[in-house]
């Protein structure tokens, strides 16, 4: 780790849990930004499995169907 990110980690160890916590919180929400080409990309593919679904091309799983198969026996 660079010497900048050591002293930010150890400036925020002396912060209060609930400090820190929004201190996550805001570094997380910083890295979610939303990228207009990746959005179109998966308009388009809800948009055709849309069209598939009510033209009867596709197979309809319900939820629990899905949720059973993956869950730990």
């Amino acid at each position: 780790m660079s010497t900048a990110i050591n002293s930010v980690v150890d400036q925020a160890l002396k912060l209060t849990a609930s400090e820190r916590s929004d201190v996550i919180e805001r570094l997380l929400a910083s890295l979610d930004v939303p990228d207009a080409s990746i959005d179109a990309i998966w308009g388009k593919e809800a948009d055709a499995r849309i069209e598939a679904y009510e033209k009867g091309e596709i197979e309809v799983v319900p939820v629990h169907e899905v949720f059973k198969k993956y869950q730990k026996s």
